[in-house]
């Protein structure tokens, strides 16, 4: 159970962190200092860019993002950097950092070849297309969003040491130190972190082990407070087990064992079996072209890069720069691509382990401008005329993205989650961390919407081992001369695929630097619900009363996504500087050398 307290000591090294462990127990809360103040969420963010000349690592905590600097210092490499950040997150972010979860990653080495890991979690073996039906055959969506049998398979620990294995070149005690030192002597809860952890009370009561681990009230009571140190040391300990027996250290022996009571407690359905079987799996990216950058990304079971190939498609023959950044026209045009690309996702994707899916059409050029064909400049198309197309031959807003990219040139981009924040809101009794509630990402039923509002098809449906869909869009562009230009990603379900694309166009069509096009205003839409979102800073009046004289429904919301990117700047000698940025939407950092 996590402990509450007042100090945040510096990283030491693994070797008296094992000492100082000895398997302590649960937890107890002091309030720290005075919470500072928050900007107005209605107001537009403000970016703080950072500079590096040997390396830039991005990401959703400080105390995350720091110990990818120091891999990186010590002379690990961003694959090496990555790992580290993706275990410390585990530690710093709960809301979805995560063991319990998965997610993808994307590798370009200096060279230009890439690939992709993809680490999303698996239906266990007990799951059925009925599972989240009740007698009459309706879905019943709370099943697959709260509790224990929301929960699918984790993969992050098996995808993190794949590519530590493989890609990188420290120890696996050497990237998993800080991890486990923040775990031990804790960490300083940011204000966002407390106000999330008090909002979700009501949820965390639901279940004694959530209550116990991350419960506000107790022998302490009170409040979360910004600047509080949370300490994690049963999770410590299930990250030893990890440091010492690699995969087996989470898949089979003592993790397991308290991960499969913890289910039977809660009537789940992961067993074992489930968890010694998993396996990460290499796949080839997803490759496209914009303006003569090369664009990699994430293949299915990700829709993000098939999406984002589309929606590039459908800017390329689009005057982006000339229409006006965030004008009613481009809003316009650019808004029936992303109806028509949802409809597409909805029909055509889902794990091509188990259905085929039409990739290499979907993504074809000339398939896209055959979509946009009946889009006409003053009227949006009435929504019963958008649906999917027919190609020739055919996820939570709380997730997290991390960027790395080391002095090479090795760059890494990396999505991950547990879904919802604090996915299924459950613990696992024993070893500290939440389980995702990612079975909700299968269509449940078709024509249901998920807790996002994204309608799926059969080739998205429950079954056995089976990858649930997902809009996790880890990208990196090389620019015309086949250098790396930019690494991206970012949170927030559905929206992830439209933020990347956004700020993707925002560097190549605006030359607007990585601070700048994270930062700038977004619009979403998902072919479902109707309206488009447009982010409530960004769009004057004007815009707004055009694109209703159009018949966009329109829904003006606060802020959503978390982008955190790196951009490369060569000078005349080809010598790199790093740009990074985090999204100042929510907390995050860059860190450069």
């Amino acid at each position: 159970m996590p402990t509450r307290g007042l100090a945040l000591p510096r990283l030491v090294v693994a070797a008296l962190i094992s000492i100082a462990l000895a398997y302590v127990s649960p937890a107890y809360a002091l309030p720290a200092g005075d919470e500072p103040l928050r900007t107005n969420k209605h107001e537009a963010p403000v970016a703080t860019p950072e500079y590096g000349e040997d390396g830039m690592v991005v990401a959703a905590h400080p105390a995350a993002a720091e110990a990818g600097r120091q891999i990186l210092e010590q002379g690990g490499n961003a694959v090496d950097a990555s790992v580290a950040v993706g275990f410390a997150l585990a530690v710093t972010y709960p809301r979805a950092g995560n063991l319990g979860g998965g997610g993808f990653l994307v590798l370009r080495q200096p060279d230009g070849t890439a690939t992709t890991i993809d680490h999303r979690e698996t239906a266990p073996a007990a799951a059925t297309p009925d599972v989240y039906l009740d007698a009459r055959g309706n879905a019943v969506r709370a099943r697959s969003r709260r509790g224990h049998l929301a929960s699918g398979v984790p993969g992050t620990v098996d995808g993190l040491l794949h590519a530590l294995e493989k890609y990188g070149t420290l120890s696996r005690s050497e990237v998993m130190a800080p991890a486990i030192e923040l775990a031990i002597n804790g960490f300083e809860l940011l204000p966002t972190q407390a106000e999330a952890l008090n909002s979700a009370q009501d949820d965390f009561n639901q279940f004694a082990s959530t209550r116990r681990y991350f419960g506000a009230e107790g022998d302490q009571g009170g409040r979360y407070e910004p600047g509080q140190t949370l300490r994690q040391p049963d999770l410590a300990n299930v990250l030893i087990r990890i440091r010492e027996n690699g995969r087996a250290g989470f898949y089979t022996g003592p993790t397991a064992n308290l991960i499969v009571s913890e289910m039977q407690r809660g009537d789940g359905l992961i067993t074992h079996e489930d968890l010694a079987s998993y396996t990460a799996v290499e796949r080839e990216p997803v490759v496209s072209t914009y303006r003569d950058h090369r664009v990699i990304s994430m293949g299915p079971p990700s829709s993000g890069g098939v999406a984002l190939a589309q929606l590039l498609n459908a800017a390329e023959n689009y005057d982006v720069a000339g229409n006006g950044l965030n004008a009613s026209a481009t809003v316009h045009h650019l808004g029936e691509a992303m109806r028509r690309v949802f409809a597409d996702r909805a029909k055509w994707m889902g794990d091509t382990d188990f259905v085929d899916v039409p990739i290499d059409a979907l993504m074809d050029p000339a398939y896209m401008r055959t979509r946009m064909d009946d889009v006409q400049p003053n009227r949006i198309t009435p929504t019963d005329s958008v649906s999917h197309g027919t190609p020739p031959g055919a996820e939570s807003m709380e997730t997290t993205h991390y960027s790395v990219v080391d002095a090479d040139g090795q760059a890494v981009s990396v999505t991950t989650t547990i879904n919802s924040s604090y996915g299924s809101k459950v613990v696992v009794d024993g070893a500290g961390f939440f389980l995702n509630n990612e079975m909700n990402d299968f269509s449940l039923k078709p024509g249901v919407p998920n807790q996002f509002g994204l309608v799926g098809s059969e080739r998205n449906a429950v079954a056995p081992q089976k990858r649930m869909l997902s809009s996790m869009t880890p990208t990196i562009v090389e620019d015309p001369d086949g250098r790396l230009h930019l690494v991206i990603g970012s949170p927030g379900g559905p929206t992830i695929i439209t933020t990347v694309f956004q700020v993707i166009m925002n560097v190549i069509d605006h030359g607007m630097d990585i601070e700048q096009a994270i930062t700038t205003p977004r619009f979403h839409h998902q072919w479902k619900p109707r309206s488009i979102w447009l982010e409530r800073h960004g769009f004057p009046q004007d815009v707004q009363e055009n694109l209703d004289a159009r018949g966009w429904p329109l829904n003006v919301r606060s802020r959503w996504g978390r982008a955190h990117g790196v951009r490369v700047r060569y000078d005349s000698t080809g010598s790199a500087t790093y740009h990074g940025s985090a999204d100042p939407r929510r907390e995050g950092v860059a860190v450069g050398l």
